[in-house]
């Protein structure tokens, strides 16, 4: 069972996506928040695998909400994954890098929502396809530095093609597949990188391997 804590300021809206949400047995919503401060502290009391965060709220916004669950070491196991309406430039970075797991937009299909809520309580990384195509058009409107980026040189080669796999978005498995690897060895590598780059998760991989240049729009 996925356990799930909801953050949003609109009650239609966490009714909605309960509703979405419990109509798949592996999913139970165990509490929800109307905004960011008591998001954090529901978050606190019942620790579940996922939160499904809102941006603009009141008291606390979603990303400082975000940064607070990412930076409490009791809380490492829980995964947040932004849910909005908006998708700026400056959101989804932001996002990214305060420790979301994921983002989407609010006008996700039912049934994407909930594979991006199993993606994300199984260790996956996870960007809407219009929100992916906001990062990688920001990338290429800022040329990345070359791939010899002083981040990379602890990496095997073998450690750097799994990491330009992770860049494109894909999973254990397809990079297992792309690589001939076989998938344990890639969770294996993956979980390398994420100790070797000092990053917290699969999404912060995603943007290193495009900020360094080692995968390019």
């Amino acid at each position: 069972m996925i356990r799930i804590v909801l953050v949003d300021d609109q009650e239609l809206v966490r009714a909605g996506l309960r509703a979405l949400a419990e109509s798949e047995g592996d999913l139970a919503v165990v509490g929800e928040a109307d905004d960011g401060r008591a998001g954090v502290a529901r978050v606190r009391e019942l620790r579940p695998d996922v939160v499904l965060m809102d941006i603009r709220m009141p008291r606390l916004d979603g990303l400082a909400a975000t940064r607070e669950i990412v930076a409490d070491p009791a809380l490492a196991d829980v995964r947040v994954l932004i849910l909005t309406t908006f998708d700026e430039d400056e959101h989804v970075f932001e996002a990214i890098r305060s420790g979301a797991a994921g983002y989407l937009l609010k006008d996700v299909a039912p049934a994407e929502l909930r594979r991006a809520v199993r993606l994300v309580a199984g260790g996956e990384a996870l960007l809407d396809p219009g929100v992916t195509a906001t990062v990688l058009r920001a990338v290429a409107e800022n040329p990345a530095p070359r791939s010899d980026d002083h981040r990379l040189a602890g990496l095997t080669e073998r450690e750097r093609e799994v990491l330009q796999q992770l860049g494109r978005g894909l999973t254990n498995d397809e990079i297992a597949g792309e690589l001939y690897l076989s998938p344990a060895t890639a969770r294996t590598y993956v979980s390398r990188l994420l100790a070797k780059l000092g990053a917290r998760d699969r999404a912060a991989l995603v943007i290193l391997a495009y900020e360094t240049g080692l995968v390019r729009p």
